[in-house]
């Protein structure tokens, strides 16, 4: 599986214009052929567009300079220079490009085949057949290329998910994430086993899907740097539904809290967004006390709660079905895989 990198810097330089040429027209049979210099190419763009095959930066910490061909300097006989070749490279869905040092966006790129240039090649130099004029027949004169566009770009990743799960560090997350997708993410009972976000797809039985993403668990003070979960709570935002995974065998209410409050910190926006609550590991309690626990967190958060076990694949198709009908992908039954 390929390392998971979420941000990353490159140097980026878009090529420079061919310079103008200075040329004259010699030719029997046209004595006064004049100035004939061509102008130069314009350099290549460097330009992002996004593989819907991807899903890390990786390969940026390998090729982190990217540089755009230069254009070709102009010829005689009117003949203008080549463009440089554009340098295309591909990056994965989410992908966000910002100028390092002045902190602009500069692109937010989404769907699959979006391009967007991040770095503009500079024009071509203007040929001395440009300079001709009734009192200057012979001017010695053409212009230089210009220099292409250079930065630092800052590349940042934010997973395109439908559904993103959150919790604390154990809730279950992984464990719920590979029972309702085809994805392997690691699962171990201790905590901090995932260290980087995971994503899977949930199809449904009349053959649409939607995705799912699992994100690294929370803990208390996590927006200010603690734990894992604040490098990776910007993974929320193209989300369209939050799963707030809560573990039924401890103190679920305390640890609804902590998750809002740290969420809140990070981006208050991200309370406003469509949620649900699934209390899981209900393996590990009796039926009455994990109807109690739901009515009680149902009452507290505002939100309907679906009890399940992720491990035993219990209560996973009226969850997966209720998650479609918010997505409003349609009204069939999610299949789980098993």
């Amino acid at each position: 599986m390929a390392r998971f990198i979420d941000e990353t810097k490159v140097y980026v330089r878009a090529g420079k214009g061919g310079d103008g040429a200075i040329a004259f027209l010699r030719e029997k049979y046209r004595p006064f052929g004049g100035p004939a210099g061509g102008d130069g190419g314009r350099g290549g763009d460097v330009i992002l567009e996004v593989d819907e095959g991807l899903l890390t930066l990786l390969d940026f910490k390998y090729k982190p300079r990217l540089i755009a061909g230069n254009g070709e300097p102009g010829r005689g006989k009117h003949q203008y220079g080549s463009a440089g070749r554009d340098l295309v490279v591909r990056v994965p869905p989410g992908t966000l490009a910002f100028d390092e040092e002045t902190g602009q966006l500069l692109a937010d790129l989404v769907m699959p085949g979006s391009r967007a240039v991040i770095a503009r090649g500079g024009a071509g130099g203007r040929g001395n057949m440009h300079f001709a004029s009734p009192t200057r027949r012979a001017p010695r004169i053409a212009t230089p290329g210009t220099a292409g566009e250079q930065r630092t770009v800052r590349l940042e990743l934010r997973l395109v998910a439908d559904v993103g799960l959150v919790g604390l560090p154990n809730a279950g997350k992984s464990t719920l994430l590979a029972a309702l997708t085809a994805a392997h993410p690691k699962i171990a009972p201790y905590p901090f086993t995932t260290l980087t976000p995971n994503i899977g797809r949930v199809m449904t039985a009349s053959g649409e899907s939607f995705t799912i993403a699992d994100i690294p668990g929370l803990i208390e003070g996590a927006h200010l740097g603690h734990g894992l979960g604040i490098r990776f709570l910007r993974h929320l935002s193209r989300t369209s539904i939050l799963v707030y995974v809560l573990d039924a065998s401890g103190d679920a209410g305390k640890d609804f809290a902590i998750v809002r409050d740290e969420i809140g910190a990070f981006d208050a926006a991200l309370l406003e967004r469509p949620a649900l609550i699934a209390l899981n590991k209900l393996d590990l309690v009796t039926p009455q006390a994990a109807n109690r626990l739901a009515i009680r967190i149902a009452k507290r958060a505002g939100l309907r709660v679906f009890p399940i076990s992720a491990m035993k694949r219990r209560g996973l198709a009226e969850l997966a079905a209720e998650l479609e009908r918010m997505l409003g992908i349609g009204a069939e039954a999610v299949e789980c895989r098993s």
